[in-house]
């Protein structure tokens, strides 16, 4: 690696161009030819790589949404980050650029600034929307499944490997156990062998 920081050095140095009658550089064990305008692309792909595939963490409030006290305008975020957006895929408010998720942003800090709660501008909301809007649902009769479900499954799919590893030691419990044979079934194996 550090042979090519020094020709990236080189190049930058040398404002971007280099003689055609310069030797071939070498990186390591393997001669390879390598002329700086390969080492500028691949460095240029590097970068555009590395921003594209960074992942970008932004937010979706447009400055005109912005209030102007910081402290309710920390609490609309708080409050924005806990609410679903309802035409996207398990996205906050906060984060979505959806027409509703900005007019549920607006209601927000509408109902903050009128001087409501936190809990009370959350029951409006589910009142309004039901529980669906909130990205962490409370624990209630008619969401007991919702949360129980993964502890359910998980203990489902411990039971049928255990009942497979069980299986898979040959020994199942239903085995059926088998009487010897008598005198008179054994001679009759045998003249059914030797005719065979």
């Amino acid at each position: 690696m550090r042979p090519f920081l020094l020709a990236l050095a080189s190049f930058r140095s040398s404002g971007g161009s280099r003689a055609a009658t310069s030797a071939p550089m070498t990186f390591g064990l393997q001669p390879l030819v390598c002329t700086m305008t390969a080492a500028a692309r691949l460095t240029r792909a590097l970068l555009v790589a590395t921003f594209v595939l960074q992942p970008v963490v932004a937010h979706a409030v447009q400055p005109d949404e912005v209030l102007s006290d910081p402290a309710l305008e920390a609490r609309a975020r708080a409050l924005s980050a806990e609410l679903r957006c309802l035409v996207c895929q398990n996205q906050s408010i906060d984060d979505s650029n959806a027409p509703l998720a900005r007019d549920l942003r607006i209601l927000v800090r509408d109902r903050l600034t009128r001087g409501d709660s936190d809990a009370a501008v959350r029951e409006f909301l589910v009142q309004r929307y039901g529980t669906f809007v909130l990205l962490r649902p409370p624990v209630t009769t008619s969401t007991l499944l919702l949360w129980a479900a993964p502890v359910l499954l998980l203990g489902c799919t411990v039971l049928l490997v255990a009942l497979r590893l069980r299986t898979a030691r040959g020994t199942p419990a239903s085995t059926p156990v088998s009487e010897p044979l008598s005198r008179d079934e054994k001679a009759r194996l045998d003249r059914l062998l030797e005719r065979g």
